[in-house]
């Protein structure tokens, strides 16, 4: 039977295969047209091909995420969208059928998120479905043992969600998730660069930039020039971007995250607060590849944070490892 661990996030799906690690990482993305004289649309692009055609789409031509902070919002397109997937890593409709998927969930999620699933997966021709949470998979991914009786507190930061939980192999001790990430800090970049240097960037323009000048080291000054497009006159523009111009925006939603993080910990019982206070956080998701994190938010909550080693990956080989292992898979998974 082919094993998949797969993190549909909500700006890039993730697979593991067993046997194989991670086979596919490809934008959460649709480009659909709209049918003339009708209400339907007929789905033109899919995954990255989608995702490039971002802010130089045709009028009828709609740039679509169909997953937005956690959440599935187009089921139908999310089906088509994971069958592509499926089908660029060889498991076809006949082979879908032997194949199990664990999905992984952010934290606390609902059943009717699961039902969500559950349709597409009866849509791709899934065989069996069990899921999990993104703290579980995230700590497991970091490389980071479960136990009974040893708490692990999780932080993983993506681009639509932050999870946050203490979490144990009995279960989810204390956690939650929100609706704060890299896209945010995007949308922000986008109105800084607008309102503060008459300069429109696109929200892929926004995301690179991000990667590129992004930092949290003490006295670190990245720089990148941008493309974007004059705000008073329409005409194309570009303009160099430094770290300390886009530091505000950064250590704001970090700030906010780091806030959250000790709610959590106040509500925590006494016995595990103080194990999380010795052995730290382990941090993960995208946001985490940007360069001193792991030490701005040890400073800013007094308590050690550990990186993972493949921070944007660690939640899918995280599933992998629940996949490979009977006491994970039996004690942080469900069916329903």
């Amino acid at each position: 039977m082919i094993k998949l661990a797969i993190d549909l996030g909500s700006w890039v799906t993730k697979i593991y295969m067993e046997g194989c690690g991670v086979v596919l990482s490809e934008a959460t993305c649709a480009a659909v047209e709209k049918i003339p004289d009708e209400d339907g649309y007929a789905v033109k692009f899919l995954g990255d091909k989608a995702r490039a055609l971002s802010g130089k789409a045709a009028r009828n031509t709609h740039i679509i995420n169909p997953v937005v902070d956690g959440d599935i919002v187009h089921e139908n397109l999310v089906a088509p969208l994971l069958a592509f997937f499926l089908e660029k890593i060889s498991v076809t409709r006949s082979r879908a059928r032997r194949t199990e998927v664990l999905f992984i969930l952010p934290c606390g999620s609902k059943a009717q998120l699961k039902e969500k699933y559950l349709h597409i997966a009866d849509y791709c021709g899934i065989g069996k479905v069990s899921f999990t949470q993104t703290p579980f998979a995230a700590v497991l991914g970091a490389g980071i043992p479960l136990s009974e009786s040893t708490p692990v507190f999780s932080v993983d930061i993506g681009y639509g969600l932050t999870n946050i939980a203490a979490v144990s192999l009995d279960g989810i001790i204390s956690g939650m998730s929100l609706n704060l990430g890299g896209g945010n800090i995007d949308v922000h970049l986008m109105d800084l660069l607008a309102e503060n240097y008459n300069t429109r960037i696109g929200a892929l323009t926004a995301e690179r930039l991000k990667n590129a000048v992004a930092s949290f080291l003490e006295g670190d000054n990245k720089m990148a020039v941008i493309d974007g497009r004059d705000v008073l006159t329409g005409i194309p523009s570009s303009m160099a971007v430094t770290t300390e111009q886009i530091r505000d925006v950064l250590n704001l939603y970090i700030d906010k995250i780091s806030e959250y993080i000790l709610l959590i910990i106040s509500k925590l019982p006494a016995e595990v607060a103080s194990s999380v206070m010795h052995t730290g956080i382990y941090l993960s998701g995208g946001l985490c590849k940007t360069d001193g994190i792991a030490g701005y938010l040890s400073e800013k909550l007094s308590i050690p944070v550990n990186l993972a080693e493949e921070p944007q990956l660690a939640a899918v080989i995280g599933g992998g490892a629940i996949l490979s292992s009977e006491t994970y898979k039996g004690k942080v998974t469900t069916s329903d």
